[in-house]
Formats: structure tokens, C-alpha cells, sequence
């Protein structure tokens, strides 16, 4: 999956694969999470955020099923 970086205290890059509607986020720790049935709108409004970790945190976090990779 392509990662792009993000400009976030918390969160260094995201990125999105369509075939299976998964958002993979790498934190700024090394953690990488995968949120899986995310739609496409959802990953390109995160990505473009003025504040990356707020969106996160109020319409990621806790909505979508993930798993650490």
C-alpha cells in the first residue's frame, strides 16, 4: 500500500487501498494500524485536514474495525 506523509502530532503517513476499502495509518511511534470497510471520501478527507489527528480522532478512531500490523 503507498503510503503519503502527513503534516500530524500523532500520526507520520496514511495510506488507502480501494479493493478492500482499508486505511492503513503509521503513528509517529512506528505503530501501524490498518481500519478496515473505510470509505474512499473518509481516507481523502483525513489525509487532506487542516489538523490530521483531530479528524482522526473524531471520525476514525473508534468507528472502524482495525487490527496492528
Amino acid at each position: 500500500m503507498e503510503m503519503e506523509n502527513v503534516e500530524s502530532s500523532n500520526l507520520a503517513a496514511v495510506g488507502y487501498d480501494e479493493d478492500s476499502s482499508t486505511m492503513q495509518v503509521e503513528f509517529n511511534n512506528g505503530s501501524i494500524y490498518q481500519y478496515f470497510d473505510v470509505p474512499e471520501h473518509v481516507f481523502e478527507e483525513l489525509r487532506d485536514a487542516d489538523s490530521v489527528g483531530r479528524y482522526f480522532n473524531a471520525n476514525v478512531k473508534g468507528v472502524y474495525r482495525y487490527s496492528r500490523v
